[in-house]
C-alpha cells in the first residue's frame, strides 16, 4: 500500500519529501503549476513504490504507510486519489 501524507503538511508543504522519492510522486512541486494554491503535498497512490525514503526527511511527520495511516487521518488517502485523479 502506498505512503500517505497526512494533516501535519498542510501549511507547512516542506518539500524534502520530493527530494527524498526516487520515483517522483510527490506532488505538487515548487516549481508546478498549483503550488502555492494546493494546501499540502500529495503521493501518487500508483506511482508510488513503498520505499518509505520520504518518512524520515520529513520534518512534520505527516508521512505513513497506509496500513499505519492513524484512524482521524484515513481521509487523506482518498485526498491523495482525488488529487491524481484516481
Amino acid at each position: 500500500m502506498a505512503y500517505v501524507i497526512a494533516e501535519p503538511c498542510i501549511g507547512t508543504k516542506d518539500t524534502a519529501c520530493v527530494d527524498a522519492c526516487p520515483v517522483d510522486c510527490i506532488h505538487p512541486k515548487k516549481d508546478e503549476a498549483g503550488h502555492a494554491d494546493t494546501e499540502q503535498l500529495y503521493i501518487d497512490p500508483v506511482e508510488c513504490i513503498d520505499c518509505g525514503a520520504c518518512v524520515p526527511v520529513c520534518p512534520v511527520s505527516a508521512i505513513y504507510a497506509g496500513d499505519d495511516l492513524p484512524e482521524k487521518w484515513v481521509n487523506f488517502q482518498q485526498k491523495a486519489a482525488d488529487h491524481y485523479g484516481r
